[in-house]
């Protein structure tokens, strides 16, 4: 729509002093010469915009003119107070600000539009907490967001998941990930591209030297090379299972077992054989997981298939017994 585009000229060239004609048609993807003519219309509306010719000119909006953003449609009011949840902004150290920041915006909107949004924020609660996990601890991130923001050198006492105690390391920081409610800092250590878990920083100091941070770095790139760089080298031996479980057992073990198969799921029911015992199969992704969870449930649970890892299963019991007999 024209008005939403009239309305992200003006914040574009809030944030920039001076765009070119070619620039601003680049970022909204229309041509230059749709964006002379809304320039020529967001002028004749009142909005101080004026364009400058030659080597350095380009499009200007006068220093000190704001926008009002009244004109948000419901969806996109509904959008921002659904989006803007308490639990990152909490994590991050930036709940007030964006309490303060979220008051000031409804003050611009209509009353039936406020009323809209903060029913939908109302009504959605975001728990990133995976089951049976417990909360991380993330009190360094509110100090990483700043040294990100800042683009400050920081210098972390570590600890990796091989490390038995933190040691120090000094990193550039480029940016900070939320991975399924974990936060991770990447940036580079010794100049090698780098993840860093935020519960694992046992401190942190921020110096007064400048971060190297490539130009025209994307985060969410480097973050996807640096995952798949992880996955690829800790990939998992998964395993197929099929078992019988006696029924009363059967619903606590599809909740056990849940969160440690390939992409949560699914657990199928097998047609039964000749008993009146439940038949289940599924995918875990790691297969010592599935042993433990197997052998949690003693007589409860019979691995059918495969045969291999009833071979497994019984090794590892007998040498539980000669530990414990």
């Amino acid at each position: 729509m024209r008005a939403d585009r009239l309305l992200r000229i003006i914040l574009l060239l809030q944030r920039h002093p001076r765009l070119s004609a070619r620039e601003l048609a680049e970022r909204l993807e229309v041509s230059t010469r749709t964006v002379m003519r809304d320039m020529e219309a967001l002028s004749a509306a009142g909005v101080p915009v004026y364009t400058e010719r030659g080597r350095n000119g380009g499009c200007v909006l006068l220093p000190g003119y704001r926008a009002d953003v009244s004109g948000l449609t419901p969806r996109e009011a509904q959008a921002l107070f659904a989006w803007t949840g308490p639990a990152l902004s909490e994590e991050l150290g930036l709940r007030d600000a964006l309490q303060s920041a979220m008051g000031k915006l409804s003050a611009t909107l209509p009353v039936r539009l406020q009323d809209e949004a903060e029913a939908l924020s109302g009504s959605i609660v975001v728990d990133r907490r995976r089951w049976f996990a417990e909360a991380e601890d993330n009190g360094a991130l509110p100090v990483l967001r700043q040294a990100v923001v800042n683009r400050r050198r920081v210098r972390l006492r570590y600890a990796s998941a091989t490390d038995g105690k933190p040691v120090r390391r000094t990193v550039d920081p480029w940016g900070l990930v939320e991975q399924a409610g974990r936060w991770y800092l990447v940036g580079t250590h010794r100049g090698s591209p780098r993840m860093f878990r935020v519960s694992r920083v046992a401190s942190v100091d921020v110096l007064d030297e400048v971060a190297d941070r490539p130009a025209g770095l994307d985060l969410r790139a480097e973050w996807g090379r640096l995952r798949s760089g992880l996955e690829e080298l800790n990939r998992p031996v998964g395993v197929d299972v099929v078992v019988r479980a006696r029924p009363s057992e059967a619903g606590v073990f599809r909740r056990i077992a849940a969160p440690m198969l390939v992409s949560g799921g699914p657990v199928r029911e097998v047609p039964a054989e000749g008993d009146d015992w439940t038949r289940l199969a599924m995918r875990f992704r790691v297969r010592q997981a599935a042993c433990a969870v197997l052998l949690g449930f003693g007589s409860d649970v019979e691995v059918l298939e495969p045969p291999d890892l009833r071979a497994e299963l019984l090794r590892r019991a007998r040498e539980a017994v000669e530990v414990y007999g």
